[in-house]
Parts: C-alpha cells; structure tokens; sequence
C-alpha cells in the first residue's frame, strides 16, 4: 500500500464531509431557515431490522470485527440497490465482548427490537447459548465460522466449514509428498467445545492411517501462555501440529514457538483459526512458513475476488484486508438475500420453505451452495503458507466445492440429519470428551 492510498479517505469517510460541509455552509447562508426545525426532507423509507451479533471487543474481535464490517458492507450494497421487498436494512450491532454470558442477552434484544434475522457468534459455545432463544422466537441464525460439526439446529444455517471440509483435508494433505509426507501430529486447541469435538473427530478418522496423534493439549480460551503446550509438543517427537487455538491466543502460541526456536519447515503448523485478520497482530518472523487450512484467501487471483476487496476497502479503508471467515460471511447475507426473494416474506417459515430447492451464490471464493438437507454450505479446501508481508501463498485448492458432513459415521454413526425430510436421525449419544 503506498503512502497516497493510505492518506486517501474511504467513500464513506469522504461523504461523511462533504454531508457536513455542505450543511454547514446552508446554516450559515440562512440560520434562521434551520432554527428550530428538523431537516426530513423526505419521509422515512420503510424498514426491516436484522442482527449483527460479533465481538468487537476481548479476546475474540481480533477476528469478529472483519466479519461486522463486511456483513455491514453487504446490507449496505443491497439498500444502495434499493433494499429487499420494498425496504430498506436497519442493522442493529450490539457487543456481546467476547463473553459467552452476554451473547444471550445480546440476542433476546435483537429479538426483542424485532430482528427478522441475526448474523454473528464466533465460538460454539456462544452459537449453543443463543440457539434456544433463537428457537422460541423462530428466528435464524447465519452462523459464519469454521466449527465442529454434531449439530444441525433448525433455526441455524452455517456457512463455515465442517471437520470433512477442513481438517479432514489438511490431515490427508500433510501426509502427501506435497505436505512433506508427516506422520505424527499433535493436537493442539484452546479449551472449548470446536478443538475438543474436532479432535475427537481426527482420532477417529486417523485410527486406521498411517498418520498418529503424537500427544494433546489445551489452553483456556483467550489465554497466552502457551509455553507448557510448546514443551509437551518439542517432548512428543510430532513432525506437525494441527492447531484449532482461536482469537487473540494465537498471539501467545506462535510467539511462545518462535521463543523455542521451532523451524516451520520441520515442524509446521496447520492452523484452522488464523486469517489474514489475525496474522496482522503477528510477527512476521513467528508465524512465516506455517500453514492455515480455510476455505478462502485474500490472494486467490480471480477478478471477482479483486472486485469484492476493492469494494470493501473503498468503504472501510485501503489497508483493510479480507479471509476466512470474511468471505463465509459476506456470502450468509447474500443466501438469506436469496431465500427472502424467492420466499417473497420475512418470515422464517416461508424463508426456510425457500431453502428447500437449494440456494446458489456466486461468492468471492468461488460458487457456494446452501444444502436445504443440512442447512451447510458447500465449501473449496484451500491450504496456504503464510509469508513475510503476512498474506498467504495458496500452495494447495480442492478442484470442487466439498459437500458438507455435519455426521461423518466414522464418528457418529448412524446419526444424520434432512430438514426436507422431518430433520435429525439420531444414533447412540457420543461422549466426545471421554470417548477417544
């Protein structure tokens, strides 16, 4: 980014002026035509209310705010465009803060103050404290994130990917010449119910390959001290470590690496947290070379991915950037979009009838489809090496989009899930933290 583009205002910082400019200059022209009276030249458009439920404080708005700003983004193209059926979007964005007993009250005002849909949580411990109030209102749920899979709630759709999209992927990519043929991982989270269930579902898929789990760890979520983690991973001998340790932690996990001298050529790390948002509060020299597994990268070289970040920077700033889960989220807005159109309603009953045939987008990262069975997203596997002006290398893609498998049975057999068809089948419960 040159000096120019950074001192250039946005668009919207440059009508913010220009509004108040010119308003100054009338009041001073004629003040008494401004006295006492409101300036509603126009009467208010109709409107219809949606959600917008991210951190954009604590531990977890190192990634959350991109995906406020760029759901903001979307819904203000669609009311440039002149709305949805006839109306115009309200946002309401309050700050649940990164605490887990603030989304359900965040989400029962959303309710409250008439939200037709929400869009937001990041972690699935806040997903499954909002779910039950989203259920007695009928209201959905556009959940954007990576997570663990074993759930398919009926007010929920989710649009990030799936163990059988992501870490499934990456486990069978390291083992490849390509991914240095490794044969030992170790297991690496914060504390919390994505890295617990999606390690479950690794030990289970690995039992018969030729790649093994060389040791397990955990750190509380938004904490960094990571030095025990690193010792317990330099004793297991791993020759990988798949991490699914999220937010600001992931600044104590690779600084607490680079502290023990860790090479990321022999010993890489396969992140499924860190996107371009996150590796601009690292060092280069701690996290070059590792690897994220994501569905998108800023780098993937397609005119309608430059078109979508030159948008976005217009709007928010030049030296904004975009990734996983960005994209997943930007493309949430535009499938519920979709599915009012059809559905000609609001209304969550006629949204969900509109799912029924499948939803397709068009999005930055390529073509997404909403399975109506599932209410998940198809989703591209993409790996990329993180380089020194913190961007990513795509050093791998998956030639389609993956289906989703929210009930992979080698973990969970015989539960599946078909919204068409009446909804959940349920096999034997799993403990996920006592049976591995």
């Amino acid at each position: 980014m040159t000096d120019a583009s950074a001192a250039r205002p946005t668009r919207r910082e440059a009508l913010r002026r220009s509004a108040a400019a010119t308003l100054a200059a009338a009041r001073a022209l004629s003040p008494a035509l401004f006295a006492g009276c409101s300036l509603g030249i126009q009467p208010r458009a109709p409107t219809v209310t949606v959600g917008l439920l991210h951190s954009q404080t604590g531990s977890l708005a190192i990634g959350a705010t991109g995906l406020r700003d760029i759901q903001m983004h979307a819904f203000e193209q669609i009311n440039a465009a002149g709305g949805l059926l006839g109306r115009q979007i309200e946002m309401l964005a309050p700050d649940p803060q990164s605490r887990v007993d603030l989304f359900p009250k965040r989400a029962r005002d959303l309710v409250d103050r008439g939200a037709v849909a929400v869009f937001g949580c990041w972690t699935s411990a806040a997903r499954k404290a909002v779910l039950p109030i989203f259920e007695a209102a009928n209201r959905l749920l556009f959940y954007a994130v990576q997570y663990e899979g074993y759930e398919s709630a009926k007010h929920c759709v989710y649009g990030g990917t799936l163990p059988n999209q992501q870490i499934i992927p990456a486990l069978d990519w390291l083992a490849t010449p390509a991914g240095r043929l490794k044969k030992q991982v170790f297991l690496l989270g914060s504390d919390s119910i994505f890295p617990r269930t999606a390690n479950f579902i690794v030990k289970k898929y690995l039992a018969d390959k030729t790649m093994n789990v060389a040791g397990e760890a955990y750190v509380p979520q938004g904490d960094r001290d990571f030095s025990g983690a690193v010792k317990e991973i330099l004793a297991s001998e791993a020759d990988c470590v798949l991490s699914t340790v999220s937010g600001d932690s992931n600044l104590g996990l690779f600084a607490a690496l680079a502290e023990a001298g860790v090479d990321a050529a022999r010993l890489p790390v396969m992140t499924t947290s860190v996107s371009e948002d996150e590796l601009r509060s690292l060092l280069p020299r701690q996290v070059q070379g590792h690897y994220a597994a994501a569905c998108y990268f800023q780098n993937l070289d397609t005119p309608a991915n430059r078109a979508w970040i030159e948008g976005f920077r217009a709007e928010f700033g030049h030296d904004r950037i975009t990734g996983d889960p960005m994209e997943p989220a930007w493309c949430l807005v535009h499938l519920w979009k979709k599915a009012v159109e059809k559905a000609g309603s609001f209304a969550t009953d006629a949204v969900r009838q509109a799912f029924r045939d499948g939803l397709d987008f068009a999005g930055p990262g390529g073509p997404v489809r909403l399975d109506p069975k599932t209410q998940h997203t198809t989703k591209f596997f993409r790996v990329g090496r993180i380089r020194a002006d913190r961007q990513f290398d795509i050093v791998h893609a998956s030639r389609e989009p993956i289906d989703p498998d929210p009930y992979p049975q080698f973990a969970f057999p015989g539960w599946s899930v078909d919204w068409t068809q009446g909804g959940i089948t349920r096999g034997a419960e799993v403990d996920v933290y006592g049976d591995v």
